[in-house]
């Protein structure tokens, strides 16, 4: 059951520390490995074949418990980079908060997914939610498939797929169901191999991204707390298209690959800034 944490009410971390402490809760799996030195955490993936998930991520709540504790409003500003460029990187990662809908592994009960953060997903990776915008790449994004307009739909759902896969029922529909699952999207305009500051501002009715400083998203709906923070990166993907197209998977990764985490802050927000 999904309840409020005992996570502080602001985090600030540099990881000049020689360990994680709290809040964090480190995880580890297939070829995944958290390095932390010299101020600098990497959520790294090591060589992984076909059909072997891996992952390495850092929350601020304890894994499969769900536990959150942030509500808006609230602001979240991370440092970061990648070993390589989007165009190069396997797999999915990023930062920012979620509901921790489903984990690929052991026996946790599947939960309509919330998320406010920026996510990086490589092909075929495909998470088609946001029309005109590409269902892969480095982005930032808002869900919330709890809203009570998309929990109304849902009935629906089957019937939906097919009217999708006809173009023009597709240009005209579509929108109304993207405001229903309050989904906004947006391509991030900074590759992951250089560092970068990524803010969010989570608002109970807005949400709005900066990289560097500059505005380059603003979402007009918000997803409902609480929701637990996560920075991780791993090899899965996932294809989720209006048209009822769905498939999960794991991509080899043939070489190191890294998200690298600089600074994390997390701070409440006064809602008249």
């Amino acid at each position: 059951m999904t309840g409020q944490s005992p996570s502080p009410s602001r985090i600030a971390d540099s990881f000049a520390a020689q360990s994680l402490g709290a809040p964090w809760h480190p995880w580890q799996i297939g070829s995944g490995a958290l390095e932390l030195g010299e101020g600098v955490l990497r959520c790294r993936l090591d060589r992984a074949s076909a059909g072997q998930y891996s992952d390495a991520q850092i929350t601020d709540y304890a894994p499969r418990q769900r536990r959150f504790a942030w509500h808006p409003p609230v602001r979240l500003e991370v440092t970061a980079w990648a070993s390589h460029s989007v165009r190069d990187l396997k797999g999915t990662a990023g930062f920012g908060f979620w509901n921790e809908p489903f984990v690929p592994v052991g026996n946790v009960r599947l939960r309509l997914p919330r998320a406010v953060w920026f996510f990086f997903g490589a092909p075929p990776h495909n998470m088609a939610l946001a029309k005109d915008v590409p269902g892969r790449g480095w982005k930032a994004a808002t869900l919330d498939a709890r809203r009570p307009l998309a929990l109304a739909l849902l009935p629906f759902a089957p019937v939906g797929f097919l009217l999708m896969r006809v173009p023009a029922l597709y240009q005209r529909l579509w929108p109304v169901a993207q405001r229903a699952i309050g989904v906004t999207e947006a391509l991030v305009p900074a590759d992951l191999d250089a560092p970068h500051t990524y803010e969010l501002d989570w608002r109970a009715q807005s949400v709005i991204f900066r990289v560097d400083g500059q505005t380059f998203c603003e979402a007009r709906t918000a997803p409902r707390g609480p929701l637990g923070f996560i920075a991780w990166m791993d090899n899965q993907y996932a294809i989720v298209t209006p048209q009822g197209r769905i498939k999960f998977g794991v991509q080899p990764v043939i070489r190191e690959q890294w998200l690298a985490l600089d600074e994390i802050a997390i701070e409440p927000l006064d809602e008249t800034d």
